[in-house]
């Protein structure tokens, strides 16, 4: 069948409670948005897989992935809008991130179907009262995802301002026909860090992940000179875009090469105006951020500076407390000269060699620490 794929993945994660943002959760190697792309994949061959992604990790999810990635929005509903504007196929499976272990009988119980929209349900087990009321809760119906939709008619229940929860809530409030199934206690939804006791999620991978990193700027005079966010007493600093800490942008270039994250180019372009002068400690913080938010832990790093001048030796100290305290990890700097060779032993700038070590946030031991 003519079916497109849609996992909605562009959510905060704000009730998670955790400092990795639930669709980045590793599983084994993969985070946990591209876990469940393939997983939904290895179970029926979609036209099409399209995932919404948060608009500052779109970036990212390409890097890891060979599927269709858009820019979400805060709102689910304006995520699904922007995945169907370009879906052509008669059918769209749509499911969210954090329905992680769907069983593949209820994929394929879906994919049966015919009605304009079909769901996956499951009956309440305990007493339900609304507005004080004891009602009959074998008409009570838990709503799951994914859930299977005729597109054309799916688009038509969306052009309007009001905010549905759901594709059937789109799809009825346009006298749509609704056929439902019953779905799985396996398709728990990922909402709480209490949640991820489910039998389809393996822990992190002990991978040691390994990049490097390198930087030279030349001298300039009359600036100041900041090197590893401690500022060097001379008359000169560095010809550059930003602040010219050339150690910083040496050991970013590091963290996003253990990541598989691309350069520092990618994120702080030198031709964007934001970042004259940027204050390269700032860029540092933002950088670790988004590695423990999209799911790594900093092992350690390791730095050699390469300059006949200035003279570092009362430096290094200073710089690696620096780093450490910012990175909340073990960071080694070294100083050596370059022999009086080259553009270093010239005087005309200095150069700066970095290596980072990264794991794979364990959320694993994490949740089994707090049972």
């Amino acid at each position: 069948m003519d079916i497109t794929l849609i996992i909605l993945s562009a959510g905060n994660s704000t009730r998670f409670d955790y400092e990795v943002k639930k669709q980045w959760l590793r599983i084994n190697k993969k985070p946990l948005w591209l876990f469940v792309a393939d997983r939904f994949n290895e179970f029926y061959n979609f036209k099409k897989t399209i995932i919404t992604a948060n608009p500052k990790e779109k970036r990212l999810y390409e890097k890891l992935s060979d599927y269709e990635i858009i820019s979400g929005d805060k709102e689910r509903q304006y995520s699904l809008i922007n995945a169907l504007e370009n879906i052509t196929s008669e059918y769209v499976l749509i499911t969210d991130v954090a329905r992680a272990c769907v069983p593949k009988e209820i994929i394929l119980n879906l994919l049966s179907k015919k009605a304009d929209c079909t769901v996956p349900y499951i009956a309440p087990v305990d007493t339900v009262v609304y507005e004080d009321k004891t009602i009959d809760r074998n008409k009570v119906k838990l709503i799951q995802t994914p859930q299977f939709s005729k597109t054309e008619i799916l688009k038509k229940a969306l052009k309007t301002d009001k905010l549905f929860t759901d594709e059937r809530a789109a799809i009825e409030s346009i006298g749509g026909k609704i056929e439902y199934i019953k779905g799985s206690e396996l398709s728990k939804k990922i909402t709480y860090f209490k949640d991820l006791d489910l039998p389809c999620l393996k822990a992190p991978s002990r991978d040691v992940l390994v990049g490097n990193g390198y930087d030279t700027h030349k001298f300039e005079e009359n600036k100041k000179m900041i090197l590893g966010g401690i500022e060097i007493d001379t008359p000169y600093g560095f010809k550059a875009h930003s602040d010219g800490d050339v150690v910083i942008h040496s050991l970013i270039d590091a963290l996003l090469g253990a990541a598989g994250y691309g350069d520092i180019g990618e994120f702080f372009p030198d031709n964007d105006e934001k970042y004259k002068n940027a204050n390269s400690v700032q860029l540092l913080k933002e950088i670790a951020d988004i590695l423990t938010k999209t799911g790594f832990k900093i092992i350690n790093a390791d730095i050699s500076i390469i300059a006949e001048q200035p003279k570092l030796k009362d430096y290094k100290t200073k710089i690696q407390r620096n780093l450490s305290r910012l990175l909340n990890t073990p960071v080694n700097v070294k100083a050596t000269t370059n022999e009086k060779m080259g553009f270093i032993g010239r005087n005309e700038g200095i150069a700066v060699i970095s290596n980072a070590t990264l794991k794979y946030k364990d959320w694993y031991e994490d949740y089994n620490s707090r049972k």
